[in-house]
Order: C-alpha cells, then sequence, then structure tokens
C-alpha cells in the first residue's frame, strides 16, 4: 500500500513538472523561434497597443508571457470575422475582443508567443473607435507556382 502511494505521488509530480517545462517552454523560452524574414521594428521608448481576440484575452495568460496580467478594455475589430484561431476580412462583420498596452520587452515577448514570422504576422489595424492597434493574424501558406 505504501509503495503504491509513493509511486502515484511521484507520477504526479512528474506529470507537474511536465506541465512546468511546457508552460516554460511554449510561454517564455525562445528555444524553438527562429524567424525568418523582415519583422515590424520595435522602439524601446514606446508602448504599443495590440489588439486580443484569442487566448491572450485571458489576463492568467498575458502574465504567463509577458510576465504582469495588465489590464485590458473591450473593443471591437470592424471588416473580419474571427475563424479557429485567426481573423479573416469581411466587410460585413466585426471581431469583438480587448486591447491592452504594451512595453517594448512585452510586445517581443507576445510575439515570440505568436512566433512571430513563423506562424503569426503583426500587422496594425483600425479598430472600430479609430484607434490603431497591433494586430496578430496567421500567415497564409506559402503556394509556390509550378509552371
Amino acid at each position: 500500500m505504501r509503495k503504491s502511494i509513493k509511486r502515484t505521488l511521484a507520477l504526479i509530480l512528474a506529470l507537474l513538472m511536465v506541465g512546468i517545462a511546457y508552460l516554460w517552454l511554449t510561454f517564455v523560452s525562445s528555444f524553438g523561434y527562429n524567424p525568418t524574414g523582415e519583422l515590424p521594428t520595435i522602439d524601446e521608448d514606446e508602448t504599443y497597443s495590440v489588439f486580443v481576440y484569442g487566448t491572450l484575452t485571458r489576463p492568467w495568460v498575458r502574465w504567463l508571457v509577458t510576465g504582469r496580467a495588465g489590464t485590458s478594455e473591450p473593443a471591437i475589430l470592424p471588416g473580419f470575422r474571427k475563424k479557429k484561431l485567426d481573423i479573416k476580412p469581411d466587410p460585413d462583420a466585426s471581431v469583438a475582443g480587448e486591447v491592452i498596452e504594451v512595453s517594448a520587452s512585452e510586445l517581443r515577448a507576445l510575439d515570440r508567443y505568436e512566433r512571430l514570422g513563423v506562424r503569426y504576422e503583426r500587422v496594425e489595424l483600425t479598430l472600430q473607435d479609430g484607434r490603431s492597434a497591433w494586430v496578430y493574424r496567421l500567415m497564409e501558406p506559402l503556394i509556390l507556382e509550378l509552371e
């Protein structure tokens, strides 16, 4: 009986450690993130508005990614519709989300989380209230035309 309790505790501890390692690798680590191409420049002295519409609307995810949850305010992005993990142009639709304000280092952390230049692109779009904000969109797959 005592051995089974020890094995169960060891298994729980191992799973917890694997979970923590996964979260660190996904949200904090730069391992596995090798951006390609030209990325938008980041000015160290600026703060940036970012429109979020998915996992980053959750304060605990922002805390894991940037080191602080920060505050957010509701916002609408017109001319797009949400499709799974992305937004697609649609002149008759709009996407509800939130705007967060981040520092240069926090924006770099968001870029790493979104795998900027690998999986997502960061584009500047205009919100319904006229403000400009950065928005992460899935990159279109590269289609090679064969002759």
